[in-house]
This record gives structure tokens, sequence and C-alpha cells, in this order.
């Protein structure tokens, strides 16, 4: 069995994958400041470190005996960066290339970067489903950050030898999802209002825009065929489900009166997977359809 290192293993996406790896039988070490991440989303089989990866010093010694790097810590949301973004770079940029110099010097095996699906902003119609080779567009600084994270991953590829994939997701959902404050999802909000009594509160112009939500279950597995798979130099590769609904959908799935808020402008319209690279390369295969995920989180926050 390997010995594992999460940064982020408290946070939604990166504790599912600490989780994973511990039911396979795992040494998993764990990285995480608790800015976004949760101490109720650790694992207590996982040897956790109260740490932020933009201190180089703190955290270069975990990474001894490593085989895999799984970088998922991150602030990961657009608004929040757009608002101020500094802490976003110190996390993003400066903590990433904290995550990869270590993870070099350690002699890590295989590096899985979290990118992004904002990359791709907003594209012209006939670009859709997005492809991995298309040209990024900037809508936040968010994205600027995340594209920074990638190139620094293809260069220690590049120079140091670094096995790394990079996977953008495109909006994961499912347990453990922020729910509230700066860096909740839109599922997430939806979800804690309803379980208030709350109206569903939509951005005024965002109702028709469409986002390929996939399941966290989906998300955990892409990662793991991304270790297992031998897979070309610093390939990046998007896992989404390929297919699409529009906030409204989500919100009459989810049920409830609903209101308006302020628009958003860095907002892409659309998000929309060609996952073809992922099937081929990774053997990976969404499975969970999005109106089951909606009907088991409704089931977890005991709504009808």
């Amino acid at each position: 069995m390997a010995k594992a290192l999460v940064t982020g293993g408290a946070g939604f996406i990166g504790s599912h994958i600490v989780d994973r790896l511990l039911n396979d039988g795992h040494e998993v070490v764990v990285i995480d400041n608790l800015s976004t991440g949760k101490k109720e989303n650790l694992n207590p089989r996982a040897h956790f470190h109260e740490i932020d990866i933009s201190d180089y010093d703190k955290i270069k010694d975990l990474f001894a005996g490593i085989e895999v790097v799984f970088h998922t810590a991150a602030l990961a949301r657009l608004t929040p960066s757009v608002k101020n973004p500094l802490p976003a770079h110190a996390a993003n940029v400066t903590g990433t290339l904290n995550v990869l110099w270590a993870a070099k010097n350690a002699g890590v095996k295989k590096f899985i970067f979290s990118s992004t699906s904002s990359l791709y902003g907003d594209q012209p119609a006939e670009n859709y489903p997005l492809k991995e080779t298309l040209e990024v567009q900037f809508k936040s600084p968010y994205s600027v950050q995340k594209l920074i994270g990638e190139k620094y991953c293809e260069l220690f590829n590049k120079i140091y030898d670094l096995p790394i994939v990079i996977l953008r997701y495109f909006n994961v959902y499912g347990p453990r999802q922020i729910e509230e404050g700066n860096y909740a999802t839109v599922i997430g909000i939806f979800l804690r209002e309803k379980s208030l009594g709350l109206p569903l509160t939509i951005v005024s112009d965002a109702g028709e825009r469409r986002r390929d939500y996939t399941h966290i279950s989906d998300i955990v597995e892409g990662n793991i065929l991304a270790w297992k798979n031998d897979v070309p130099p610093a390939e990046i590769i998007n896992l989404g489900r390929g297919e699409n609904y529009s906030v409204n959908e989500v919100a009459a799935l989810i049920g409830g009166p609903i209101t308006k808020i302020d628009p958003r402008p860095w907002d892409a319209a659309i998000t929309l997977a060609d996952n073809t690279k992922a099937r081929t390369l990774l053997g990976w295969e969404p499975k969970v359809k999005f109106e089951d995920g909606i009907t088991e989180l409704k089931k977890l926050y005991n709504l009808s």
C-alpha cells in the first residue's frame, strides 16, 4: 500500500479523496489550515497537520516517504477572489508552488493537481462542449491563479521530471459541499435555504446559466484513476459529466419559492465538459446522474 498526502484534506473534495484512500488501505497525511475545511470532515485514521501551505518551511518535512500528492487545497471560488485577490493568490499560487517544490524535493512519484473549468470562461457556441485544447478566457483572479498553478505543474514536469496530471473539475457537488459564506456553491446554498424554509436565492441574470454538475464520487474516482494510470506528462483532463442544467432547473429539482439577488459579471454563462480524454486516458465513466445526486442530497437534508 502507498503513502499519500492530500492538501486540503479537511475540505469538500479533499476529505472524500482521503476517505477513499484510507478505505483502499493506504496511509494518508492531510495538510489543511481549516480556512474552508472543517474538522468534522477529517477522517480520524489520517495523520492531520493544521498548517497553511503558503508556509513552505512548515510543510516540507511532511512529504518524506510520500508516493502520491493530491493537491486540492485552494481558496476556490470566483467571488471572494474578485473582492480581494490577495488571500486567494497566497493559497492558489504561492501555496501550489510550495507543494510542488516540497513534492519534487521529496521524490514524490505522482502529483495530481485540482484545477477548474472556470478557466474556459465564456466561449462561442461552436466551442461547446469544452475541450482541453481551447484557449483560456479569464473572468476572475481565481481563474488566473489556477492557470498559473497549471503552468507551474507543466514546468515542474518539464525541468524536474515530476509526473503530474492536471484535472479540471466541472461544478462539483455532493455531501460536505460548502453551504454558506463566500465559498458556498449554488447547490449547497439552495439546500441550506430550503432546509431553513427560506426562498432559494438566484442571481438575477443567472437563472438560465447552465452548469455541468459533477458528483463528488465521480471526481474522487477520476483522481484515483489519474494516479493509477500511465498518463502523458502534465496532461490536462476535464472531469465533467458532459450534461448541463440551468440554475432554474436546479432550483426546480430542489423545490420552493425563489428570490433574485444582484448579478455577478464574473460568472460564465455555460459550462459543459467534453470528457473524451478522461474516458480514453483514464477509463473514467461518470456514474451519478444529476437527478439522482440531488435526490440523495435532499434525503441527507431530510427534505421532501
